[in-house]
């Protein structure tokens, strides 16, 4: 990705209606022609099937192309399941703006995953949801967008569940 140019967008992914507005809001306001626009997933169980397995863990999945994760059988073997608004958008982007779009899985807890994933591919900038947890619930559960934030080197935008949730 490096010597072909561009920005590398990531946004984070779980295939929820906050990350899908996460998604197309990246797609509207951040990413051009030109640049990667990485979708990065964090899947909770890993099972160890395979010996690529275990590596997967530690350092998240290959880099995998929108034709390969467009592919049920594929993504079988992650274990992810794409859903078909999120390969909708996905496919739309990259016909309209010239850009080329992967997807990062990676396993484990989705607030330490994301700033790894920051840090190793390294991103210019990141794209995450909030789904608007009230602040008892964000307490008790933790917010995975305000660890983010706190814990990253690149600029993260931060889009709500609701526009009107101003908490």
């Amino acid at each position: 990705m490096e010597e072909s140019g561009g920005r590398k967008i990531g946004v984070a992914v779980d295939f929820s209606e906050c990350s899908k507005k996460a998604l197309n809001w990246a797609i509207d306001n951040i990413v051009h022609d030109g640049d990667h626009l990485i979708l990065i997933t964090v899947a909770h169980d890993m099972h160890y099937e395979e010996g690529e397995m275990q590596l997967w863990e530690a350092v998240g999945s290959p880099l995998i192309p929108l034709s390969e994760f467009s592919e049920a059988a594929v993504m079988k073997k992650y274990a992810v399941k794409p859903d078909a608004e999120t390969l909708d958008i996905a496919n739309t982007a990259a016909r309209k703006k010239s850009i080329t779009v992967v997807m990062k899985i990676y396993w484990g807890d989705p607030r330490e995953k994301i700033c790894e994933a920051v840090e190793h591919i390294p991103l210019s900038s990141l794209v995450i949801g909030n789904r608007g947890l009230g602040g008892l619930k964000r307490m008790i559960m933790g917010s995975v967008s305000n660890h983010v934030v706190n814990n990253v080197a690149c600029p993260v935008t931060v889009v709500k569940a609701h526009p009107w949730d101003l908490s």
